[in-house]
């Protein structure tokens, strides 16, 4: 019997937790990154600010722990993708090396336009996690002429438009892996909803 490619294997449970892990983090990280665009100047000024500790749900001191942590949480999650993947990898690159080098032939289109997006969200989630581990340590309501290679507002724009690439580029690797994602869903939960009413029959079983 040929087994079918998306039965839930221990491995592909594995990639599921930690890719479902970088989306939860992404997704608070952008949505909590919406109060910062929206609203970029935090500082008292002298009571010139009316967006002072504005609160939108949450104030700006909620919303940045939030994005911290959510930022925290992706990157723990790609590093641990990273490290499960590098195999995948390291032979993706050498082989796109052999292919832009006339080596080989070319992939099929779909497999290009799905590492182009990979390469394009690695980049860009490098550069903006870099630059979100400056702000760390260099909080935003320091002193603006802090200079670490590059000034605090080069570092702001920086982060934002790392951000704004790599959101958008996971969105669209999102839409072309969409049909695995909801497969692979559906059967965790409904694996998951068996294995808890299983337990409750046999619980109540034992105490009948």
């Amino acid at each position: 019997m040929k087994k079918n490619k998306s039965s839930l294997t221990p491995k592909l449970k594995k990639n599921w937790g930690i890719d479902a892990a970088l989306a939860i983090g992404a997704f608070v990280a952008i949505l909590s990154s919406f109060y910062f665009l929206a609203f970029p100047d935090g500082g008292y000024q002298g009571g010139r600010n009316p967006y002072y500790d504005l609160r939108v749900l949450l104030n700006r001191q909620e919303w940045d722990i939030l994005h911290t942590w959510s930022g925290i949480l992706m990157i723990i999650a790609a590093l641990v993708h990273i490290v499960i993947h590098w195999d995948w990898i390291t032979g993706t690159t050498g082989r796109s090396w052999k292919v832009i080098f006339g080596k080989r032939e070319g992939f099929g289109s779909r497999l290009t336009y799905n590492i182009i997006l990979d390469a394009i969200i690695g980049i860009s989630f490098l550069i903006c996690a870099l630059s979100g581990v400056y702000f760390m340590f260099f909080a935003e309501s320091g002193p603006s002429t802090q200079i670490f290679i590059f000034s605090k507002t080069t570092w702001d724009l920086i982060h934002t438009w790392s951000g704004v690439v790599m959101t958008i580029t996971a969105i669209l690797h999102f839409a072309l892996h969409w049909k695995w994602i909801t497969i692979i869903t559906k059967k965790i939960f409904k694996r998951q909803h068996k294995e808890a009413l299983s337990q409750t029959v046999t619980e109540n079983t034992q105490r009948a």
